[in-house]
């Protein structure tokens, strides 16, 4: 079936690969593997176990988006709040961001970067689907929630490795 463009969801539906359903937990498989890639390169065991945490519930998201079915209900405020948990520690650990800053610094801190842009994906594919489909409201929050934590990881990375952060000014 593969073969033909066509796969079938965890609730037996038979759909083409571009469906809204499978960009949406498609790009959460991304993500995660993007994220398993980070953990290979960080130093910082708090950075890694925080990370393999997310990607567990990553696999919760993507099962969710996967289901397709509302009542099979896996990511919850809970999860939520304790991704605000985390960037409320790690920020109050930063200087001060008063401009946009220019993406990279370290390997790990420009691999959370791209693993940030993913996530975004990743939520406007789950968007898209919501609009197509009745999804757990609490997904989109956890993926917005989720990029900012990776901002915040990104930062902590160049902080931890003594990389100054280049900002852009808008000139």
């Amino acid at each position: 079936m593969g073969d033909t463009g066509q796969t079938v969801t965890l609730s037996g539906k038979k759909v083409y690969k571009d469906d809204p359903q499978v960009e949406a937990y498609g790009s959460v498989d991304e993500l995660n593997s993007l994220l398993g890639v980070v953990v290979a390169f960080t130093s910082h065991e708090e950075v890694s176990r925080l990370l393999r945490r997310i990607q567990k519930e990553l696999f919760l998201v993507a099962a969710e988006l996967a289901m397709g079915k509302i009542h099979f209900i896996r990511i919850n405020p809970t999860h939520i709040s304790a991704l605000e948990e985390e960037i409320d520690k790690i920020e109050r650990e930063l200087p001060h961001l008063a401009n946009f800053i220019v993406p990279g610094g370290s390997k790990t801190a420009s691999l959370l970067h791209l693993a940030r842009t993913v996530c975004r994906r990743a939520e406007r594919r789950v968007v898209t689907l919501s609009r197509k489909s009745s999804i757990n409201p609490s997904i989109i929050k956890y993926l917005n929630r989720l990029g900012d934590l990776l901002f915040v990881l990104a930062r902590y990375e160049n902080k931890k490795q003594h990389i100054e952060e280049i900002t852009w000014e808008g000139r």
